[in-house]
């Protein structure tokens, strides 16, 4: 039975808000994964499709990339994974009818939600130039008209390639091949709005842009920091490590301007305890952090830390770990000694008190793990942050053993494993000599264009080619008017997609949907691979019928559009690698260091854990041979009087930019989005009560930007500290306000004033 998408669109009419949760998972979540499941997807094909989640004879779930353990259950995904299932081998399709139905104009006023449950698209579509409405093309006349623009370009610089965190392994080697083969290196991808800040931090410090920890560390870790992170929406499968790790003994810091419900309690819906008992408590201390303090914080505790050794010589700092591994920690001391403490407590928000307890959970831990998602990577200071998480650790060791190191928790599967493919802007020259070594082309050298840079060479015209690997670039990048303007600017838009978003409506001159398998469906006899957020690479093999014989996979589309482009290349045999995904599998173990016997190994149970050095060697490939201790400046974030600072987060019912529904349930909101929490104080400092109208107003050099029309939420936020959902938010986030070295979006340290609704004020 096929499942009728909503023809009517959501309104904010029917919003609710109430009391948040205290306690996350349980019950709910089991009948929030059934019920959506039910919806998309009926009975059935829910019991078939969910059994394959992230199972070793199945597929990897389609949401995040935390990793799976050696003892898999049979329902082996969260809520949110569910969630993503079931939107991806929904039984609902857009047909040609849709789209002759619905023009472009009329699709980019709908909102992200609709477009996203209108179903699974079914066929190549083609917006002429001049039309408002989108009408069927074949594959090769798509492919045909997409060689045509690129072979019209001037140089191929003067196209994009993007990449999202959904493409597979062996896609997404042979679209960066495509495109250096084409002879540019503009490969931005969703890692330069994520986790960009994470591996330019860790590079320089570690000599690896990755974590370093498995998930056995952290089920055997004494203390477990969780910081700027979300776990129960975002990651939920985390907080049954976390469950683990404490019935092992350790303690947890959770570190964040928000009270998360998942680090509150844990009910675990995989055991009858979870579901009926009380549940687990996991964060055994809440510092609750004003915006862009984390850097503050790591330096005061080191500080302590230097203290505490100061009184007790040779019982804190390891010294032989420090001598024998590190460079820089004259320096690095000098500077933390002479931490003012008023910075720390304006920046923090906290009592010093409250940091001294948490040094001495600190000192109590023999091995430490320090975690953190998108709440330490979106600030101007976000590299400098996270150098100061990995002095913070250094100091006692606590990198390269077990139970101890860094932990930056991918948002998005396999959006590592495309990086670790070559999806890089600013590829090693390493990898390129590879490349060039094994199919025998020179690829180009000169860096290229990362996400904010690509948006605006789009905007000035010096982009006309805008290719989409996947993903939703238009409601995923910052400054909506300006992005928008930038795409509408191209000559051409291309989308690989499986459902239908923003991106589609907000296009070229002209554009193309070219629909693909999803994670669910069977791509012939062929499997391919994915790395999880610890490096562990594994098979991943849908089990379900496409959803419409027109389907192609990602790499036929690659090497199809290859073939089109390059004629009877003598230098990549794109037909060997659409035919057989193992051919592909034999260049990545020649090109891409950790991967050789590729094929033998992946076919293993579990698949198998990529080198990393400094977790198994304690040795550190950065540019001094050591692990580096850096000296990072404080620089206290002040606001101006009246004024707040936003974080963007997503609800409950979102992943990225896909909105399942209308509900945030951990925070008390049901039937809408258009929300901003507010803690009560600041509210009634600005003359306003809980439930008040208000437009969110940034105000920036170049001039005010607004969001309107919401709702102003009284919530326990830290104190001069407001969120909102994005992408709705994103239109308060200019595209110059980047974080310094890795040039990400500032989502999370946004400046703004709560404005009457509909006026002009403030």
């Amino acid at each position: 039975m096929v499942r009728k998408a909503p023809r009517e669109d959501v309104t904010e009419d029917g919003l609710q808000v109430g009391p948040p949760k205290e306690w996350a998972a349980g019950l709910p979540a089991v009948t929030g994964s059934l019920r959506m499941a039910h919806a998309q997807m009926g009975v059935g094909r829910t019991l078939a499709t969910l059994a394959r989640v992230n199972q070793g004879n199945g597929f990897d779930c389609p949401g995040c990339a935390w990793p799976e353990g050696e003892h898999r259950s049979p329902a082996e995904f969260c809520e949110n994974g569910a969630k993503a299932v079931a939107e991806e081998a929904t039984t609902r399709r857009i047909t040609r009818d849709f789209f002759a139905r619905y023009g472009v104009a009329e699709l980019a006023g709908r909102t992200d939600y609709w477009l996203g449950q209108q179903g699974r698209l079914t066929e190549p579509m083609h917006r002429p130039a001049g039309a408002d409405h989108y009408v069927p093309v074949t594959w090769e006349k798509a492919f045909a008209l997409v060689a045509r623009e690129l072979r019209a370009l001037a140089t191929p610089d003067e196209a994009v390639f993007y990449t999202s965190g959904r493409t597979s392994n062996e896609a997404a080697f042979a679209y960066q091949l495509l495109v250096r083969r084409l002879g540019t290196n503009n490969l931005p991808d969703c890692s330069n709005m994520c986790h960009e800040s994470s591996g330019s931090a860790l590079t320089e410090t570690l000599g690896i842009g990755k974590g370093t920890v498995s998930l056995a560390d952290l089920h055997r870790a004494d203390l477990i920091f969780v910081v700027g992170q979300n776990p129960g929406t975002n990651h939920p499968r985390m907080l049954s490590a976390l469950e683990r790790a404490k019935r092992n003994g350790a303690r947890v810091i959770a570190v964040n301007p928000l009270p998360e419900a998942g680090l509150l309690r844990f009910k675990n819906p995989q055991r009858p305890s979870g579901v009926l008992g009380r549940g687990t408590t996991l964060a055994d201390r809440f510092l609750q952090i004003r915006l862009n303090g984390d850097l503050a914080l790591f330096q005061a505790m080191s500080r302590l830390l230097l203290e505490a050794e100061d009184a007790a010589p040779g019982t804190v700092v390891d010294r032989g770990f420090v001598q024998a591994h590190t460079h820089g920690f004259d320096a690095w001391e000098k500077s933390v000694r002479a931490l003012d403490w008023a910075d720390v407590e304006e920046a923090t928000g906290l009592e010093r008190p409250a940091v001294e307890a948490a040094v001495g959970d600190v000192l109590g831990a023999r091995s430490v793990i320090v975690c953190w998602a998108m709440g330490l990577t979106q600030h101007r200071n976000s590299v400098a942050t996270i150098r100061e998480v990995v002095n913070f650790l250094l100091l006692r060791g606590n990198v390269g053993r077990p139970g101890a190191g860094v932990c930056p928790v991918r948002g998005h599967s396999n959006v590592q494993g495309d990086r670790t493919m070559g999806i890089y802007e600013k590829p090693a020259a390493s990898f390129l000599d590879a490349l060039r070594d094994e199919f025998g082309f020179e690829p180009p050298r000169r860096h290229g264009l990362d996400t904010v840079e690509a948006i605006r060479a789009l905007r000035a015209g010096e982009a006309k080619v805008f290719f989409a690997m996947g993903g939703n670039f238009v409601s995923a990048t910052p400054d909506t008017a300006v992005t928008e303007a930038a795409m509408r600017r191209a000559r051409l838009t291309v989308q690989v997609s499986t459902k239908l978003n923003r991106s589609h409506a907000v296009c070229g001159t002209e554009a193309l949907i070219l629909p693909t398998l999803g994670r669910t469906e069977r791509d012939g006899d062929r499997f391919v691979t994915v790395e999880d957020s610890m490096g562990m690479v594994h098979a991943s093999r849908g089990r379900l019928a496409p959803a419409s014989p027109h389907l192609l996979p990602e790499v036929a589309i690659v090497c199809r559009l290859a073939r089109e482009l390059f004629g009877a290349d003598p230098h990549v045999p794109w037909e060997e690698f659409e035919r057989d995904y193992d051919v592909i599998r034999d260049r990545i173990a020649q090109v891409v260091p950790g991967f050789g016997d590729f094929n033998a190994r992946v076919r293993a149970p579990g698949g198998f854990a990529l080198p990393n050095a400094p977790r198994d060697e304690r040795r550190f490939p950065t540019a001094t041979g050591r692990a580096n201790f850096t000296v990072n400046a404080l620089e206290v974030l002040r606001v101006p009087p009246g004024r707040l600072l936003l974080q963007t987060v997503r609800s409950h019912d979102q992943y990225n930019t896909t909105v399942y529904g209308m509900d945030d349930r951990y925070r008390g909101v049901r039937g809408g989005r258009r929300v901003v929490f507010v803690h009560p104080g600041d509210l009634a400092e600005r003359g306003l009560a809980d439930g008040d109208p208000v437009d969110l107003v940034g105000e920036w050099p170049d001039g005010e930007r607004r969001a309107e029309g919401f709702r102003a939420v009284a919530y326990p936020t830290a104190r001069g500290c407001c969120a909102a959902y994005f992408p709705e938010t994103n239109v308060l986030v200019p595209l110059d306000s980047v974080a310094e070295t890795s040039n990400t979006p500032t989502s999370k340290s946004v400046v703004i004033r709560l404005a009457p609704a509909g006026g002009a004020g403030g």
